[in-house]
Formats: structure tokens, sequence, C-alpha cells
């Protein structure tokens, strides 16, 4: 009973986490961008909000602090509470928990020394080094939830996944062949659909815990 009790509390914390992680990640754009002068959002990456030269630097780095400790949180218990399910689910929440946990971590190590690509040390990890880590994550994690997620029967879990990995690619491939005043637009699609997708895991997780 007790084991049990101790169960639906971490599930409740996940599910709490994962959902106030999505308001708070938009709330570091929509503030930070009000708050830099001359700020584009259609042109411009929301990483550029959080650039250590940027006037919003301040104000967005707090929102996207209780943002990466709600997502921190939520992944650290998804494993855990998911650990009977089939391997390639299991798998796949795992790589995904990885993922968000070296995004939280490196990027604030490792954030942007100014907007857009300075060429300096820093921005290089940044931009290709832990971007493309977390890319190569979310890809291989997506793909393993989608599988495991559609041998549980878990359909609609299976169809989100697959519906996240497409926004993700999409974003990419816009972001590098549209024209450059449409970036934020299509960065968007990778990076708000990975923060909705966490929030997603917490609360189906939560109604199809066991």
């Amino acid at each position: 009973m007790e084991n049990n009790q101790t169960k639906n509390q971490m599930w409740v914390l996940t599910l709490i986490c994962g959902i106030l992680a999505i308001p708070f990640y938009f709330l570091h754009d929509i503030i930070g961008g009000a708050n830099y002068p001359g700020y584009h959002w259609m042109e411009q990456a929301v990483s550029d909000l959080t650039a250590t030269d940027a006037p919003s630097f301040v104000i967005a780095s707090g929102y996207v602090t209780i943002y990466k400790i709600f997502t921190c949180i939520c992944c650290a218990c998804l494993p855990i509470l998911m650990r009977n399910k089939r391997k390639s689910l299991r798998i796949g929440i795992y790589l995904f928990s990885i993922m968000q946990g070296i995004s939280a971590i490196g990027y604030s190590l490792f954030p942007l020394t100014g907007s857009g690509y300075d060429g300096s040390a820093q921005s290089f990890i940044h931009v290709y080094i832990l971007t493309i880590l977390v890319v190569l994550l979310s890809i291989i994690s997506l793909i393993m939830i989608s599988i495991g997620s559609f041998k549980e029967k878990y359909w609609l879990l299976g169809i989100m996944s697959i519906v996240t990995l497409a926004s993700m690619f999409f974003g990419v491939v816009g972001s590098q062949n549209a024209p450059k005043e449409y970036f934020g637009v299509f960065e968007r699609f990778s990076t708000y659909s990975v923060t909705i997708y966490t929030g997603v895991l917490a609360v189906y997780g939560f109604t199809k815990r066991k």
C-alpha cells in the first residue's frame, strides 16, 4: 500500500512538473522578446533571448531556468515510473530524459555569447555540439517511443510521437532552407514541439499508470 502511494505521488509530481514546464517556456519567449528591443521572433532563434549579451538575458534566463527545473524533475521520474513498460518504450523514455538533461545543463553552461552565431568557442559548443547531440537523441528517442507505444497499443501516444518527430524535421529543414527572415518561425517548430511533448508524456503516463 505504501509503495503504491509513493508511486502515485511520483506520478502526480511528474504530471504537475510536465504541465507547468510548458507555460514557463512560452513565457521566456514572450516576455524575453518584449524585453529585447528590436527582437524579431520570426527571424531570430529563441536562444538569442538568453545569449549573454542580450538585453533580455536576465529575465528570459529566469523563466527558462524554472522551465528546466520542472522539465528535469518530470524526466527524472518518467524512467522510474515507466520501467515496467516494453523495452523499446523504456529505452525511448530513457533517451528522451537524457536528452532533456543534456539540453538543460549543457545550454546553461554554454549559452550563446551573442545573438545568432558569433564564432566563439562557447557558441560553437552550443550550436554544433549540444544542438546536434540534442537533435539526434530527440530523433532516436521519439522513434523508440513511437514503436513501443504501438506495441503497448498506446495509439494516441504513438501518433503524437510521430507528429512531434515530423514537426522537428519540418523545423530543422525549414530553418536551414527558408529565407532568413523566417528562420525563427521554423526553429520554433522544433523547440515548441519537444517542450509540449514532455507534457504529453507526463499526462499520458499519468492516465496509463498501473
